[in-house]
């Protein structure tokens, strides 16, 4: 990984001439994407994200945690214990300069024995999974992190919108795999990143792979664009 996307971050941070990043999937054409939107205030954030961050509670896991905003805004203005994580070397270096005290490059499925009250995926959290068949890995991992009455929360979007309709009024999804996993790019001051699975899981798909594996899923809310909050629990 060439880490264009902690790239970008840590140029905004450090005012290093920052430019939007370029964002294409194999299902939709190129979008800009302004780097200054992950560093958004609580009150710039989609309500979704408001309200996770109204109910993380005790100790707290960000995974994937990026510029650091949700990380922030539960350390100084609700003063919880976060721990933030991600893969991306120059995005915790961006989190550590903008005053993170528990901030690493970790991947969460390599992580030891410490357990969390809550953990936070946010911003199309059940992405890092990647393909629909890692979803049970995936589910269980985090569940053995989680403390007892611990929980997860999570988020992500039903990208059945995005295909057209037969005569029928049946959506025409892809016949092979399921039409939420997609290959996601990323360029960046003209340099193109290594291509990532990231996968966008419908509600349903997610509840019932939660209790397939042994955890409690229940929808809190649910934002415009067919995007949705859910929090898992044992």
């Amino acid at each position: 990984m060439k880490d264009l996307f902690g790239q970008a971050i840590f140029d905004f941070q450090t005012n290093n001439h920052p430019e939007d990043l370029i964002t294409t999937t194999s299902i939709s054409e190129e979008d800009e994407m302004s780097v200054a939107y992950l560093f958004r205030s609580h009150d710039e954030m989609p309500k979704i994200e408001q309200k996770a961050l109204q109910l993380a509670m005790g100790k707290v896991l960000d995974i994937g945690c990026g510029a650091g905003s949700h990380s922030l805004y539960l350390q100084k203005e609700r003063d919880l214990n976060v721990t933030s994580i991600d893969i991306s070397k120059k995005a915790i270096e961006t989190c550590k300069l903008r005053g993170l005290k528990k901030a690493y490059v970790q991947d969460f499925m390599l992580l030891g024995n410490e357990k969390f009250d809550t953990i936070l995926l946010l911003m199309n959290g059940t992405g890092i999974c990647g393909k629909l068949k890692n979803l049970p890995n995936f589910l269980n991992k985090l569940k053995s992190l989680l403390l007892p009455g611990g929980q997860i929360l999570i988020d992500s979007s039903d990208l059945i919108y995005m295909f057209d309709k037969d005569e029928d009024g049946a959506y025409e999804v892809p016949a092979n795999g399921y039409y939420g996993e997609l290959t996601f790019e990323i360029s960046y001051k003209g340099d193109k990143e290594t291509p990532l699975n990231w996968l966008y899981l419908d509600y349903n798909t997610l509840q019932n792979a939660a209790f397939a594996n042994g955890l409690e899923c229940e929808l809190i809310l649910e934002g415009e664009h067919y995007d949705y909050l859910a929090k898992l629990s044992v």
